[in-house]
């Protein structure tokens, strides 16, 4: 039982390393304005409205590797058999991303992939879960 509830926060913590590490590779190539790191809201809306096309499409990798790490972190730490970890980990990153678009101005092709890139949690849980 414990493993079951300690999978969603491991799944999380494995995700949110894996979207942090290719924002910062995506940040030493595309590098936004100081401005927009340092928390001011108004700088990264201008900066995500201007940003090139590979800028944002690394967020992206980092969203994609995060559901399959994450779905694949969660199941191997149930160990149940089940996806059911891996699906509240996609929910939650869903949710947050969903979120973000919002707040920022996104193009659509950014909510297209935003939004399917987290069904990738189910790869990694069925990887996980292979005998």
């Amino acid at each position: 039982m414990l493993r079951r509830i300690l999978a969603v926060p491991a799944g999380l913590i494995a995700g949110i390393i894996c979207i942090t590490i290719v924002e910062k590779i995506g940040h030493q190539v595309y590098p936004p304005p100081a401005a927009a790191g340092s928390g001011d809201m108004t700088a990264m809306k201008e900066y995500v409205a201007t940003a090139p096309f590979m800028a944002l499409f690394f967020v992206i990798i980092g969203y994609a590797l995060a559901a399959f790490v994450s779905g694949f972190t969660a199941s191997k730490v149930a160990n149940n058999g089940k996806n059911t970890s891996a699906a509240v980990c996609g929910v939650i990153f869903l949710f947050i991303t969903i979120y973000m678009m919002f707040s920022l101005p996104t193009p659509i092709w950014f909510w297209v992939l935003g939004i399917v890139v987290w069904g990738l949690v189910f790869v990694g849980s069925k990887l996980a879960l292979k005998k």
